[in-house]
């Protein structure tokens, strides 16, 4: 039997995730908040087994959200939603401890595939984990995913290194492929949890 808390301040969104949330198997209730301080107080009074936090939205920031969140409960299994493109969030998100993350845009099946693995799972995780040896990066792709860690653009990265922001296109792509991940987001948290970032 699983229960689940929402928060984000867009009732569209929270009205979807709980509607996709309650066709996960053993999930018996679902809540739903808009803003950061709703979530730290009904958390308080009723704890729930999984909770899911915007990283871009909710208010406070669904980073504070989640930082806040988990000096009160360390055990509290959080796991942040948001945008591809949005690493700077999720990074901070996961450096806070959030346990994983889910892409905004998921389809359907794949959030559901995603929900019912962290409901299995002893430990809350993300489809990027920290397992197996540590991917091997030449140096330049650790300087781009190190700029993607700190929320910069391909053409603010390209500039730092003096090169051409295709040439920083062509690492980025190159480094995808070595971690096995489609974008910037899943990139940076890969990289923090295995250590190649902080």
């Amino acid at each position: 039997m699983t229960t689940a808390l929402i928060c984000d301040d867009r009732r569209s969104v929270r009205e979807g995730l709980t509607r996709v949330m309650g066709a996960v198997t053993g999930m018996v209730r679902i809540d739903a908040v808009g803003h950061g301080n709703e979530l730290l107080a009904r958390y308080s009074r009723q704890p729930v087994d999984i909770v899911l936090v915007g990283t871009q939205r909710a208010v406070p920031t669904g980073v504070d959200a989640v930082r806040r969140l988990l000096a009160a409960y360390p055990t509290a299994n959080v796991i942040v939603f948001g945008a591809p493109d949005d690493a700077g969030s999720i990074t901070a998100a996961i450096a806070g401890g959030a346990r994983g993350y889910l892409r905004w845009d998921a389809t359907r099946p794949d959030l559901l595939a995603a929900l019912t693995h962290t409901l299995t799972s002893n430990a809350v995780q993300s489809a990027v984990t920290r397992t197996g040896p540590v991917t091997a990066l030449t140096e330049r792709e650790l300087q781009v995913m190190l700029g993607m860690s700190q929320g910069k653009s391909n053409g603010q990265i390209a500039r730092e290194l003096f090169l051409s922001e295709d040439t920083i296109k062509t690492h980025a792509r190159r480094l995808f492929r070595k971690l096995g991940v489609k974008d910037r987001a899943e990139a940076v948290a890969h990289g923090f949890r295995q250590g190649l970032v902080s």
